[in-house]
């Protein structure tokens, strides 16, 4: 069993790199990309902003939300974490296709072992969603190879399935990351599969965009309502959603004063 363990552990170093820098460690897939991130002395906040913006569903929905949370693809765990530790209504299911990523996960980013409410499938992100009949109502979608590729979780029959996995008040987010081409044919396509539906905005990292798609009834949320439920959040949570209440108003996504879509 140990020779196995470290046979495991080579294969790891070969593919997957683990940094620290100033206080946070860092996951690399064998390039200078960021994978994932945790500040040492906060291991269970959200360190890199785009995964707060990822959380912004909790603006959009009243609490408690989520009970039944799936991510395709784990990285460095930061969102499961953080669903797990600050979330402790939801239950939790990531897939994620490289089980070298759950190990290092575990190793070096305080992944939790709780299968009770952190279940973690090594399978395909694509044919989970299109053979399984589970609903969720939260969904979180980042997942990529080692160049940034999203490969078929960037297509019309994924998302498609998305929506329909979603449950009855689920929502949707997407990382628009590492996309060829920009995000626009992305985008496009998720706003298909939901029937315009979505929204999408750059994160405040330059480098992704997040895409928001909502899988039932059209949503519509007073600004009142978005800043209560951020400073609801901000107390029960520690993760300050504020700023992105405000780029949202300041960019002309909500209109009279509310956020449609």
């Amino acid at each position: 069993m140990l020779r196995q363990f470290l046979q495991k552990l080579r294969m790891i170093r070969n593919s997957i790199e683990v940094s620290e820098k100033a206080g946070v460690r860092y996951l690399h897939f064998s390039s200078n990309w960021v994978q994932g991130a945790m500040r040492i002395q906060r291991p269970n906040a959200l360190e890199l902003p785009y995964t707060r913006e990822m959380m912004a569903g909790l603006l959009l929905r009243e609490a408690p939300w989520p009970r039944d949370a799936l991510l395709i693809g784990l990285g460095a765990g930061s969102l499961a974490k953080f669903i797990y530790h600050q979330l402790p209504a939801a239950r939790i299911t990531v897939v994620e296709i490289d089980p070298q990523v759950e190990i290092v996960a575990r190793l070096h980013f305080g992944l939790p072992d709780d299968p009770r409410r952190l279940r973690v499938l090594i399978a395909d992100g694509v044919e989970y969603m299109l053979a399984g009949e589970s609903r969720h109502d939260c969904m979180l979608i980042d997942g990529f190879d080692g160049k940034g590729r999203a490969g078929a979780l960037d297509t019309l029959p994924f998302y498609q399935a998305c929506r329909a996995r979603l449950s009855e008040h689920g929502l949707l987010a997407v990382n628009l990351l590492g996309r060829e081409r920009g995000f626009q044919a992305s985008a496009e396509r998720i706003r298909q599969a939901f029937e315009g539906r979505t929204l999408v905005f750059p994160s405040s990292d330059s480098g992704n965009t997040i895409a928001f798609a909502n899988g039932s009834e059209r949503l519509d949320v007073s600004l009142g309502e978005l800043v209560s439920r951020a400073e609801q959040c901000k107390l029960q949570t520690g993760l300050n959603l504020m700023p992105t209440v405000a780029r949202l108003q300041e960019q002309g996504y909500l209109r009279h004063d509310r956020l449609s879509f």
